[in-house]
């Protein structure tokens, strides 16, 4: 999703830093092999992602929302050298294609995969967090948001992506579109909850970058 002109994006990103070869390569690997390669964070979000993690120095990371690993790669760039990223996906066939890729990275044995719904995953994570990064399935949002804003430490950051739904969130809403619904109130939600300062970043579909008080 382009909101500038092309010419002006790709602009943009040949003037942010490189993406990096193993990340070239899952790319390839991800359009040649999978359903719904759009879904990947790709170059300029993924450095985007990689940029805010190295600023944030997490110790613990937990992303909701695997796919094909690329994002997690991105944000394990910016982890302590004794630090941990927790991943959550419910697509069992992506478990091995993520693995492959994670230990091709130097960052292989810091990175837990976990197979199945997040909402009973997250309950058991006996951790707090740095940096959370939310991109999963839109209907569940606010639901995600209430199980990790407690286990999000102070000072941390929650990432949230497709918040702008290409556009839909200014277009008149379909009231069966529960997706677009959800999007709305989350995005409302983030920006009046007391405990976080929030700022909506109109990177590909949106970002949001919210700091824990």
């Amino acid at each position: 999703m382009h909101f500038i002109p092309e010419a002006l994006d790709r602009y943009v990103v040949q003037h942010s830093e490189d993406e990096p070869k193993l990340l070239q390569a899952l790319t390839r690997e991800t359009y040649q092999k999978i359903l719904q390669p759009r879904m990947l964070s790709g170059h300029y979000q993924g450095r985007v992602l990689s940029t805010l993690s190295k600023l944030i120095k997490p110790k613990t990371i937990l992303e909701l929302g695997t796919f094909t690993g690329y994002s997690a790669l991105c944000l394990a760039e910016g982890l302590q050298e004794n630090g941990v990223l927790h991943t959550i996906d419910v697509n069992e066939e992506l478990v091995n294609f993520q693995r492959k890729y994670f230990d091709l990275s130097k960052y292989g044995s810091q990175i837990h995969q976990h197979l199945g719904p997040a909402l009973e995953i997250i309950p058991n994570l006996n951790t707090k967090f740095d940096l959370v990064f939310i991109d999963a399935d839109k209907p569940n949002y606010i639901n995600y948001f209430h199980e990790i804003i407690e286990k999000l430490n102070p000072g941390g950051v929650l990432l949230s992506d497709n918040v702008l739904w290409s556009g839909k969130v200014i277009e008149p809403l379909n009231e069966n579109d529960q997706s677009t619904k959800i999007v709305l109130e989350y995005n409302q939600l983030l920006k009046d909850d007391e405990r976080l300062e929030t700022v909506l970043l109109p990177i590909r579909d949106g970002l949001t970058v919210s700091i824990k008080k």
